[in-house]
């Protein structure tokens, strides 16, 4: 990363431990979100590019492979420890790529980053297979856990940081090497992560070529996908870009993991404490400006207390605050970049007549790509912004009548990533647990997420897990090996 007087700054790729400009020489130009101007360029990569970058991670792979778990725990508790050290400058990066509240970036993801790379280096040490037997007589039979090998990984804008650790993290505790590529709107921090892996691979007496970094846009990803080298090609994005990536993938059978949208329900009783849920729910809901798959943007309310609840909500949403990274109380920048500001402002501009905006309902300022908390209420089940992923900070609201429509509305869209529900009825949680058709269930919550827990979801949301040993596991094979005790 190079910045000359007067001139952007220049973003490059990381392969085998060096700083690279694409191999055609071209670039994009990278846009500060609070701006909208251009704050940098990064390299297009094309198949020169990911051709070097897969040989690289190829060349790495054995050694790596055939480390000792503990030798791959001690790499991953230092990356942790120099991410903490390069705490301030990952935040700057990131906050830059995104428009972030810079205070917000500091708690709420450099911690819980710092924290499953940490858990990660002790899932280094459990991988297992089952303990030897017998099945058939005069043989012993027993199970290796075993790394993939390499694997082309592409996260997206929203979490730029924190999406690459939840990737990188399990693959290399599982002995994996990586080739990486950041959304094309937001390399910045990703490339300052190749640097730093990259310091601690190479203080340890490792190849750097264990943890490459590639800039470029979709076809770019395109091409990691479709290259020969990667046994595993693992995605978090969209819905039409998770579905490309399966397809891709198929034409030679890699393994695919894929966290895609989501629609997350959020249903909340007539018995629930309406101001406790409207303030979580409005924070849930506008964090990072609603753009997260697991955001509370889709309410179900029991029609009882349907009224109170819109009415409180606005509120919440007149007092909730978007500005700059340096602005003071405020929860959430500017939307990612232009064409997200458009998706957003198109969902609103073609809302039914039903519809009715309790607040928001704006782009705010003329500058960059800042938009107001949204309330919308009055809206059917098949209306257009219930179906899809608006990916912005607006919460819908409708309300239901019993429990058994609850379920169905909840459950009604092609999304399958997280829900939550508001009730003090133990057994109507439990209930609903069991009912709602999502990777993950929170109750009198949403949000919250641990190292220990799998995220993921079903239907349209994806496959495979993140975080967690069930994550960790995606990034290994099976093979089955069985001795004869006769010699």
């Amino acid at each position: 990363m190079t910045t000359e007087p007067g001139r952007l700054r220049t973003l490059r790729n990381y392969i085998g431990g060096e700083f690279r400009d694409a191999a055609d020489g071209r670039t994009t130009e990278v846009v500060d979100p609070t701006t909208g101007e251009a704050y940098a360029t990064a390299a297009l990569s094309g198949a020169a590019d990911v051709d070097a970058a897969m040989a690289a991670a190829e060349a790495a792979f054995p050694a790596w492979r055939d480390l000792v778990p503990g030798e791959r725990q001690k790499v991953l508790l230092k990356v942790a420890d120099a991410i903490e050290e390069r705490a301030e400058d990952l935040i700057a990066a990131e906050s830059e790529n995104t428009g972030k509240p810079l205070a917000l970036v500091r708690s709420e993801e450099i911690p819980p980053m710092v924290d499953q790379i940490r858990f990660f280096a002790g899932a280094a040490r459990m991988l297992e297979g089952r303990s030897a037997g017998e099945y058939m007589e005069g043989l012993t039979s027993i199970v290796r856990r075993e790394p993939i090998g390499v694997c082309a990984q592409v996260a997206p804008w929203n979490y730029p940081m924190m999406m690459a650790v939840w990737k990188f993290a399990p693959a290399l505790a599982a002995g994996n090497t990586v080739v990486i590529k950041p959304s094309d709107t937001t390399p910045a921090s990703t490339v300052l992560l190749g640097e730093i892996i990259g310091g601690v691979l190479e203080g340890l007496g490792h190849s750097k070529g264990v943890f490459n970094v590639v800039c470029g846009d979709r076809d770019t990803g395109r091409l990691m996908v479709e290259h020969p080298t990667p046994a595993m090609a693992s995605i978090t994005g969209s819905v039409r870009a998770g579905m490309q990536v399966a397809e891709s993938a198929a034409k030679d059978l890699k393994r695919v993991h894929l966290e895609l949208g989501g629609k997350a329900p959020v249903v909340v009783f007539e018995d629930a404490d309406i101001a406790k849920a409207v303030e979580e729910i409005s924070v849930a809901g506008y964090f990072n400006a609603g753009q997260d798959c697991t955001a509370a943007t889709r309410v179900l309310v029991h029609e009882s207390v349907h009224d109170e609840f819109v009415t409180a909500l606005a509120k919440a949403a007149a007092d909730t605050k978007t500005g700059r990274p340096d602005d003071e109380d405020v929860l959430y920048g500017p939307l990612n970049n232009a064409n997200q500001l458009k998706q957003v402002s198109g969902f609103i501009e073609r809302l039914p007549a039903h519809a009715k905006i309790e607040a928001g309902g704006h782009r705010v300022g003329e500058k960059g790509y800042f938009y107001a908390p949204t309330v919308v209420s009055g809206l059917k089940q098949d209306d257009e912004i219930i179906q899809h992923e608006v990916f912005g900070p607006v919460i819908t609201v409708q309300s239901f009548t019993d429990e058994e429509q609850a379920v169905s509305h909840a459950n009604g869209v092609e999304y399958a990533l997280a829900s939550s529900v508001w009730t003090k009825d133990h057994s109507r949680a439990m209930r609903m647990s069991k009912k709602l058709d999502f990777g993950c269930v929170w109750i009198n919550t949403h949000i919250p997420l641990v190292a220990e827990m799998p995220h993921g979801g079903f239907k349209k949301s994806g496959y495979g897990k993140d975080l967690s040993a069930y994550g960790f596991e995606d990034y290994t094979r099976v093979k089955h090996v069985m001795t004869s005790l006769e010699g």
